[in-house]
């Protein structure tokens, strides 16, 4: 399983976030490994009827229906065609366990699956009590990084967060820096079931030949 964020970056915005999820897409069907575009709100009602793969958002809110200028409502994604949510990622986190809390009820209340990020084994110990649908482990100092991988720096954390996750019956996402499938493998081997990947494809020259690389992993 492979995440796809695409941020704001604006290789990932529009017009070319439809080019790169149709891109996604040929990889996904060629590979039979499941590749999740996570999107912009508003790019996503576009993606969704432009492809087969499943289209995520990249937060929501924790807020209801009502007077509330600007926030991202759960049920808005979904109709749109989202299947699920990322939450709490480094670059947009919750300021409250609470708000998290809130957020990842209402997102699963609707029908959204939700990708709870965590920085460390404090912050997985405390996400796995809220059973969201995933829990992705992302130190955040290697975010976009280009030289060095969450597989490669913190064999041991990912591991303990696998163990953590299977005690609670939730799959374990992995994130930041990842750039090889060599990553991918050894993240896999560590006891997750997936990655999360942004600028390594997002912002590549040759996006398909990032992603075929990706997925030779999962192999």
């Amino acid at each position: 399983m492979l995440f796809v964020n695409f941020k704001t970056y604006p290789q990932g915005t529009g017009v070319k976030a439809l080019m790169l999820v149709k891109i996604l897409e040929e990889v996904s069907h060629e590979s039979q490994v499941k590749i999740i575009p996570v999107l912009q709100a508003t790019d996503i009602k576009e993606a969704a009827l432009a492809t087969t793969l499943e289209i995520w958002s990249q937060h929501v809110d924790p807020v209801e229906p009502g007077a509330h200028t600007g926030f991202i409502l759960p049920e808005a994604v979904l109709e749109d065609g989202a299947m699920g949510t990322f939450l709490n990622h480094s670059e947009h986190k919750f300021s409250s366990i609470d708000q998290l809390k809130k957020a990842n009820e209402r997102a699963l209340a609707v029908g959204l699956k939700t990708l709870i990020f965590a920085d460390g084994i404090d912050e997985i110990k405390k996400v796995v009590n809220l059973r969201p649908s995933f829990v992705s482990y992302e130190p955040p100092e290697l975010v976009g990084s280009t030289d060095a991988s969450v597989s490669s720096s913190y064999p041991d954390i990912i591991k303990e967060a696998s163990d953590i996750c299977f005690g609670f019956g939730i799959p374990l996402i992995v994130g930041a820096g990842i750039h090889s499938m060599e990553d991918v493998k050894r993240s896999l081997e560590l006891g997750a079931v997936g990655v999360a990947v942004s600028s390594d494809i997002v912002k590549s020259q040759d996006p398909k030949k990032e992603v075929l690389n990706l997925v030779e992993g999962f192999n």
